[in-house]
């Protein structure tokens, strides 16, 4: 059985399930991203009818999974293409405990050259490209938002004729080759990958 029950599109994350472990009854906590990122790094439900994260003065009194990794002695830092002013995201990053926040205006404007900002296979560099240059002073815990998997599925792959198959294809793509990386770089045997919908 392939992930989402669809053959051919999700190659890499079959194949990495195969060697990690796979919930297959874990679902997404919302319908958009700003209450779903709230619900994974907070552990705060999301609502169906409000955003949490445009409120700071509420999301400076939750507890997040920076913030208790920062206690443990790690760095936090997120890795996200797009705008992170967008619904008050660097807000909540920032009350989280993220102490570097990469988005959209941290790559040339050459590469800003989607709807939403830098593709993922540029973000997946860059995080690689930083990992290979950080010092092992202490743990880390990174972060990386993907948004090709998002209308208008404009992406720069061309696998599947299927737009919306396609954009999941590129992101899949993505993750297979930062896996892949990560492995060459010496920096898999010490990691904890976690892939979340």
């Amino acid at each position: 059985k392939t992930l989402g029950g669809l053959p051919d599109v999700a190659v890499n994350l079959d194949r990495l399930s195969k060697e990690g472990v796979l919930f297959t009854r874990f679902y997404a906590n919302s319908f958009r991203t700003d209450r779903g990122l709230v619900s994974i790094l907070s552990g705060f439900p999301a609502q169906p009818t409000m955003s949490i994260m445009k409120y700071p003065r509420k999301t400076a009194k939750l507890p997040s999974i920076a913030a208790a990794m920062k206690q443990a002695g790690y760095g936090a830092d997120y890795y996200y293409g797009g705008d992170a002013d967008f619904t008050n995201m660097r807000s909540y990053l920032v009350n989280s405990g993220y102490e570097k926040i990469i988005s959209d205006v941290d790559f040339p404007v050459k590469e800003r050259l989607s709807k939403w900002g830098v593709p993922d296979h540029l973000v997946f560099a860059r995080l690689l490209n930083d990992l290979r240059g950080a010092k092992q002073a202490k743990p880390m815990l990174r972060v990386l938002q993907t948004s090709s998997s998002h209308e208008p599925f404009d992406v720069p792959y061309h696998r599947l004729s299927n737009k919306r198959l396609n954009a999941f294809a590129y992101t899949d793509d993505c993750v297979g080759k930062f896996v892949e990386q990560l492995k060459r770089i010496g920096r898999w045997d010490n990691s904890l990958v976690v892939l979340v919908p």
